[in-house]
């Protein structure tokens, strides 16, 4: 038995294209905090703190706080994750809010005192 194989060459291939070139991963750096946080987050603690015993601290430092916070919190995230910070730009978001109720109440109570005490005793 003498088998006769034919040898058959290879199937031919594709042709090989390599893949696109793409520039390698840019290692991810450590986020920076947004300084605007740190200052809107100071500036809300202040006026909560100043606005308890005084008012007047609380409605000048709560709206600038809450303004900045928000500025802060659309810019971390319009960053692509370049900045970091804004669980501190909420908080200080949130803050400023309370601080300028807390002003605005403290001023209101502060002001019924002085005219109450303006306006004297009744007349006998």
């Amino acid at each position: 038995m003498n088998v006769q194989r034919s040898v058959q060459p290879p199937p031919p291939l594709a042709p090989y294209h390599p893949p696109p070139s793409y520039p390698p991963p840019r290692p991810v750096a450590a986020q920076r905090l947004d300084n605007r946080a740190l200052i809107a987050l100071a500036l809300a603690v202040a006026g909560l703190v100043l606005g308890l015993p005084l008012g007047v601290p609380g409605l000048i430092c709560g709206p600038i706080a809450y303004f900045l916070g928000k500025s802060a919190i659309g810019r971390i995230d319009s960053s692509a994750g370049a900045l970091g910070g804004r669980g501190i730009a909420t908080g200080a978001w949130i803050f400023g809010i309370v601080a300028t109720v807390v002003g605005a109440v403290i001023t209101l109570i502060w002001l019924v005192l002085l005219l109450i005490q303006v306006a004297g005793p009744p007349p006998q």
